[in-house]
């Protein structure tokens, strides 16, 4: 047993964080601006700017700093996003796990069907096996479509692939973007190179469609679609290559590298976006589970994919 003194001199140490400040400083991130978490929080946007002055008070660093017309986090900001996502889940499952009721209600998940085929079955099933009672309802869209669904209060978490033009989201995983074709074809020997790819909005068709200009190598887009499976079903069949996480790679895909003629490409950031507005505690839950789930995930790579 600890003496009660031994933990006055630890209080008197430590720079105790207030949660409430700190749900603040997370509304700020998630809705963009002081004026848009004032609404979320229910406070005046007065008091959240006194509330982000304490806070930065309380640790002795700058959260935040002006970029021309618009605020953004400081790398000290950045830091302390984490711990505070993190401190707030904490409080609202510790103040769910106090609860009689089991979590019910629905939850609205979008999730693009690139993702939903990897990492879905294992998100819902260990979700609905602790929460039987929840309803959770899956879109599968892409990226943009469900990051305006977001924005717009339609959805209340999204799985996306994240740049920065979407708003604030919290970056859960980092892959590398991969080339990748048939392993029992060589298409990827055809001096114009097939690709299958998104559609022309698509990030990764960007990055795939830069660097091979970047290499001088000659191509041209064969398929292009949202669906990943339509994608997919070009490159088994060895009529073109293409580009995905390491995660996204299936069996019979072959990784191409350096040694076949292609340029690396870019990492690509898996982020969790997040509806303005007080999360109820079931969101809170499928948010956090949604995080320890990607982040527990081991190296995905499939054995047979040769570099």
């Amino acid at each position: 047993m600890h003496d009660l003194t031994d933990y006055d001199g630890i209080f008197r140490m430590a720079h105790v964080l207030d949660s409430d400040q700190l749900r603040t400083f997370v509304a700020i991130v998630d809705t963009g601006s002081f004026t848009k978490a004032a609404d979320v929080v229910h406070k005046t946007q007065s008091a959240v700017s006194m509330q982000i002055k304490r806070l930065e008070e309380r640790i002795g660093r700058s959260l935040f700093e002006r970029d021309g017309r618009h605020t953004k986090l400081t790398e000290d900001g950045e830091r302390m996003l984490d711990y505070a996502r993190r401190i707030v889940r904490l409080n609202l499952e510790c103040v769910g796990s106090f609860s009689d009721a089991d979590l019910k209600g629905r939850v609205r998940l979008g999730v693009p069907d690139d993702y939903a085929d990897r990492y879905l079955p294992e998100i819902l099933a260990r979700f609905s096996r602790s929460n039987p009672q929840a309803e959770v309802t899956v879109v599968c869209e892409p990226t943009p479509n469900l990051a305006d669904c977001v924005q717009a209060g339609d959805l209340d978490l999204a799985i996306i692939t994240h740049v920065d033009r979407r708003g604030p989201a919290e970056i859960v995983r980092v892959e590398q973007l991969l080339w990748v074709a048939s392993q029992r074809h060589k298409v990827q020997e055809e001096p114009v190179l097939p690709l299958a790819l998104g559609r022309p909005t698509c990030n990764w068709r960007k990055s795939a469609t830069e660097a091979l200009e970047r290499s001088g190598r000659c191509y041209r887009v064969l398929y292009s679609s949202w669906n990943s499976t339509a994608v997919g079903a070009a490159v088994m069949a060895g009529l073109a290559v293409s580009v995905l996480p390491e995660s996204a790679v299936r069996p019979g895909m072959r990784i191409l590298g350096h040694s076949d003629g292609f340029p690396p490409l870019p990492t690509c950031r898996i982020g969790l976006m997040r509806a303005a507005g007080e999360q109820s505690t079931l969101v809170a839950a499928l948010a956090d589970h949604i995080i320890q789930s990607l982040d527990n995930l081991a190296s995905l790579r499939p054995a047979m994919a040769a570099e």
